[in-house]
Order: structure tokens, then sequence, then C-alpha cells
């Protein structure tokens, strides 16, 4: 059937995205109205094909423009064992940035020597775990973890491979909470400051640590191109100058920040345009310099989960407020998807059970916490709702559920992985029972 809105959000909506005969969206084959009736509301699906086709994508478009890339997925996006085996089945690394995210792949049997610990403060039992489950690689984001890891591994009489996380200072024009490349962040050892000379020289004198590389990220999403061309630049003369020998380079880890459009008037950046400029960018100037190409390394998130995500609400109490504004009040909000409130963060949506219906009423779709600054869209346009219609807010699939919550004793929603007509529960929606289970009754 054809839908002029439709085609206008299908870059916006998981693979195998369709309106079904009637008239309800439907994604890999299932109606979504029959998923909420029976899995219940708010309820998140993730569409596995689109993850898989990502995934292949960022590999295909990295390595055929450089011999020797590594694609390691941020899993604070969203980590579940049923997207690590997807993940693992596509040939990707994981990033990890918590014990519970280690856990999380540990649990899954992830291959441990192609996972990399990040993180700007991690702790000593989290280090102490990392190596002895022989974890691939950490990244040290500070000297007071280098020591704790350094003798660490003195006690076990090993030697942990490391990079070092480093600030270029480069500003990579994104909001400010999630700019993490600039001279002002917690993160990393500044080149900037003298920071990261020092880091150089210090962490290659350890006996018990074995210095492979360089990171950086500067922040996301990221838009534009030109940032990563900047840095990559000046981190490469920092490396020829400072790097204990340029020589033994054998890891240059640009980060992600791989941007994805949210609504439909935002840039859309293909992949295929990030990985020729980043490559093109680290070929030249190795060459330049009379380096030998290192092992690049990008750290996709975002860009492999989040289209492949769409949360699914019921339209509760409708207030309108004349001349003003509509609100449109759902059954979830800013516990399940925080980053509008807090990031100012926009979304596209879309009716599930009126999906052919013109969308012309201009509404705010509000939450159900107790706080006035949770609205999950504002002025998006809606056909005429009433309470018990479904609402679709597409792009959901990064960040939302890892950095829900229970505020209000709320229950986090049940999450599904939808796959050619089937679906399958991969995280049950939450019970009373779960939220006081750690409670001293």
């Amino acid at each position: 059937m054809n839908n002029k809105l439709f085609d206008e959000l299908k870059h916006l909506l998981p693979d195998f995205s369709e309106i079904n005969d009637k008239g309800h969206l439907q994604i890999s084959g299932l109606d979504l109205v029959d998923l909420v009736s029976k899995f219940g509301s708010p309820l998140y699906i993730y569409e596995e094909n689109t993850i898989r086709n990502l995934a292949k994508s960022f590999k295909e478009e990295f390595e055929s423009r450089y011999k020797n890339v590594h694609v390691s997925y941020s899993s604070k996006a969203f980590s579940n064992p049923a997207l690590v085996k997807i993940l693992n089945e596509e040939g990707l690394g994981i990033d990890v940035v918590s014990r519970g995210e280690l856990e999380v792949l540990l649990r899954s049997e992830f291959p441990m020597n192609k996972v990399n610990f990040h993180g700007n403060n991690k702790s000593e039992e989290e280090l102490a775990e990392a190596i002895d489950q022989k974890i691939g690689l950490i990244t040290i984001d500070s000297f007071h973890e280098m020591n704790i890891l350094d003798k660490l591994c003195e006690k076990r009489a090993i030697k942990q491979d490391i990079i070092l996380r480093l600030s270029p200072s480069v500003d990579p024009h994104t909001h400010e909470l999630t700019s993490t490349g600039i001279l002002d962040t917690k993160f990393g050892f500044s080149i900037e400051t003298g920071e990261a000379k020092k880091a150089l020289q210090i962490s290659s004198r350890k006996n018990n640590l074995n210095l492979k590389g360089i990171h950086f990220h500067l922040g996301s999403p990221i838009f534009e191109l030109n940032p990563y061309s900047q840095a990559i630049n000046y981190v490469f003369d920092f490396i020829k100058e400072s790097y204990p020998s340029s020589s033994d380079l054998e890891i240059f880890n640009v980060g992600g920040g791989f941007a994805v459009p949210y609504i439909i008037d935002d840039q859309k950046v293909e992949i295929e345009h990030y990985a020729e400029t980043i490559c093109k960018s680290v070929k030249k100037k190795v060459e330049k310099l009379g380096m030998p190409e290192p092992q690049l390394v990008i750290e996709p998130g975002r860009a492999i989960v989040a289209r492949s995500g769409v949360a699914i609400y019921t339209v509760g109490g409708i207030k309108e407020i004349p001349k003003i504004r509509t609100y449109v009040s759902v059954d979830g909000g800013m516990a399940d998807n925080i980053r509008p409130a807090l990031y100012g963060a926009k979304y596209s949506t879309i009716s599930v059970n009126k999906t052919l219906e013109p969308h012309i009423n201009m509404v705010t779709i509000a939450g159900k916490y107790c706080e006035t600054g949770d609205k999950l869209s504002e002025n998006t346009l809606l056909p005429q709702v009433e309470p018990g219609d479904l609402i679709a807010i597409l792009t959901s699939g990064a960040y939302n559920i890892s950095m829900s919550s229970n505020y209000n004793m709320s229950l986090r929603p049940a999450i599904l992985l939808l796959n050619n007509g089937i679906s399958k529960v991969i995280k049950r929606r939450e019970t009373y029972d779960d939220l006081l289970s750690t409670s001293n009754l």
C-alpha cells in the first residue's frame, strides 16, 4: 500500500517495514498491533536483518578501503545476549565500559580476545576480572588505572595488551554532553596539555603492560566528516613525534560517533562516506610520515542498532490547550527513553494502527512520569488519536533501553527480536517482584 508519510520515513524504519492490508504498521512480516496485544505495552522491537545488514556494511565498506580493519561494536548503545550472538556471527568485536557489560559477554560465551574494555574510572575489581578472563585489550584512561593494572598483572605474572585513550582537542560539532574529544572532557590523556606524551612514556616502561597503540573518540553523533580527518592528521603528527617508536604502533583506533538520522530533516551520512574519509586520511598520513599502516579500529554502536529498533506505546489521556498545544499521553516515557529530556533528542513518529490515515494533527507526545520535561516527541504529526491507539517512535534501538530506569517504580518494557515472521522475547517485561527483589522486606 502507498502512503506518502511512510515513504518519507522509510529510511528511519527497520528493513522489511510495510503497511499491511489492515492499515497497520508491520515489520518483518509481523503486525505490531498483534505483538502489543500479545506482549503488552510499551514494547520495544528489534529487527534482526537490519542489524546484520548494517554490521556487514561497516565491515565491507571499511575493509574494501583498508587492508587491516577491526570493527568493534560499542555495547553501551544496547547490550543483550541475543545481540552478542548476532555480532559474533557477523565477525565483529565488542567494546565494554563496565563489569555488567563484560558479564553479558561472558555469559554469552563471546570470545574474550575480541573484547576491549573502555571507561574513564575502571575499578580494581573490574580490571582484575577483565584480566582473569583473558580479555584482549584494555584502553587506559588515567595514570591511576595504569598503575592499578600494572600491579594486578605483576601479581599474576602476566603482560596485558593496552592502548591509551587520547584527547585530541577536536570539536566534532555535536551536543556538548556527547562531545568527548575536546580539551574540557573527563575522557583521555590530553595531547594539548602534555599529559598524553607523559602517558606514552610511562606506559611504555611498565613491565607488565604491552602498549599496542592509541585510541580517540570525538563524540556522538558526528554528521560532519572533516573532524575525523582533522583528528587523524593531528594525532598521527603527535604519534610521529612522541610515540616510543612509531614503527611499533600496532593499533590506531578512531572510535565511533557515526551518526544516524532520527527525523526526516536530519542529514544522512552513508557508511561509505565515513569509510572513504577515515581510510583515505589514515593511508595518506602514514605514507606522508613514512610509517607502516597500523590496524585501523572503528567502534560503531548507535549506527548498527538504532534504526533496527522501534518503541511502541499506547495512548491514554489527551489534553488540548486551545491555540497552544495538544498533549497526547502514552504509557511510557523518560523511564524507557530519557534522551529527549537529557539531550533534547528528536524522534519521528507514526501511528501503528492508523498508519494510512492522514497525519495532520500537531501534537506533543508526553510520557506518564511525574516530570514536566517527560516528553518523547514535541510538535509531531499524527492522525486524530484516541485512547487505546498505538504510536511507534522510530530509531529507538540505541541508548533508550541502555539508559532506562525504574523511575516512579515503573517496569521496564519487554524487548522482542523479529526475524522473517518470527518474534522472540530477548528480554521479558519486568515484574514488581523484580523491583523488590533486592529490598529487605
